[in-house]
This record gives structure tokens, sequence and C-alpha cells, in this order.
């Protein structure tokens, strides 16, 4: 685990299925997590920093370890209600709708198009946004892209669905980028996200929007 900005700390664990990197946060302070694996640290390294009070998932898949936060500190899972289908084994899970305000000052982004859950977790007093699927770095230090094709059921019309939904974010006063696959990006994230977009048909360019 490491501290990335004042308050918030990034940790790493590959897919137990899959062997692909994915990231972690947690806002220390607010004792939230963001799409949480256990670190290596383990779970102990809580008890010492206030045990979490809440796991939020940008979507239904990064669920991850959030049960096992559950089961040792009674730690909520929040989730997107859109997602609620995933859920049909008792897991300790509640649900939010886009706009509502969650555990920690975060707020619940609507971003959808990869799929309807697709969430961004606005957390302002960090000027930061945890980003889900759909916007991400493969390598885990390249720039900012889209997912691959290969894992949309329908690309063009996804690509066109995030593309409104990640310029919708530039209103949001951020400048750091918490991405659940890939290194998050500290600084000039919003203008990195920015300069992305103007790539994209219809996207605002680096001047205006």
């Amino acid at each position: 685990m490491q501290t990335i900005l004042p308050g918030v700390m990034w940790w790493t664990a590959l897919h137990p299925k899959w062997g692909i990197e994915l990231s972690s946060y947690y806002l220390v302070e607010e004792r939230v997590l963001i799409d949480p694996r256990v670190p290596a640290e383990g779970l102990d390294w809580f008890e010492g920093s206030g045990a979490p009070v809440a796991a939020l998932l940008t979507n239904r898949h990064h669920y991850r370890d959030a049960g096992l936060f559950a089961e040792r500190f009674g730690t909520r899972v929040l989730v997107n209600r859109l997602g609620a289908q995933e859920f049909t084994a008792g897991e300790p899970v509640e649900f939010f709708s886009a706009g509502d305000d969650l555990p920690g000052g975060v707020t619940a982004v609507e971003v959808g198009g990869i799929c309807a859950d697709e969430t961004a977790l606005f957390a302002p007093a960090h000027r930061a946004i945890a980003v889900a699927d759909g916007l991400v770095r493969m390598p885990a230090d390249a720039p900012l892209g889209y997912v691959p094709d290969d894992l949309m059921h329908d690309p063009d019309r996804t690509r066109a669905a995030l593309t409104a939904a990640y310029t919708r974010l530039l209103d949001l006063d951020f400048d750091h980028l918490l991405l659940a696959h890939g290194h998050p990006v500290c600084g000039g994230a919003k203008e990195e996200l920015r300069i992305f977009l103007s790539t994209r048909a219809g996207a605002p360019g680096p001047d205006g929007g």
C-alpha cells in the first residue's frame, strides 16, 4: 500500500482468474474503501488505522474482497442498484442510485455505457474521481483509453455512450483519477481526460467544454 494523495492510499493485486492487475483505494480519514482487494499487508493493517466503515463499488463486478471486509469489520458494501442481479448468494450488499450521497462525502455519478451499473465515484474533498471498467490504462501506466473492443458488446455504441458520460465528468472539480484497471492519474487528470475525449467525435477540445 502506498499514499498517493494526502489521505488516499492505493494498492494493487492480481485478478485470481485472469491474472490482470487490479487497483484498490482507501480514503483514510473517511475510512472508505473503493473496489477493495485485500492488500499484501492483510486485513490486520486496518485494525491499526480504524476499521473501514464502507466499501464502495464502481460496478457490480468489483465486489472483489468486499465480503471479507464485511465479515471482519462489519464494513457496509454499497453498489449501484442496477447491478443487483449479480448478488444472489446472500452477499452483504446495499444499493444506491446515481446521484446519491454515499459514505465519506462521496457522490455516485452515472456512467453506464459498458454496463448499466457502471458508476463514477466523486470524492470532492480529495478532488478525485474513481472509475470502473470503461476508462482504463492498459498497460497499467499507459495513457488513458477505453476498455478494449473485444470486451464491449457493441463497441461503437459503447464508446459513444462512454464519451458522453466522461464528458459530463468534466463539469466536476477534480484533479485525480482513481482507476480500477491501471495506475491512478494523480495531478492533471481532468486535463488528461479532456485531451483524450477531444479525440472522440463530439467531445470538447482542450480549450473548452
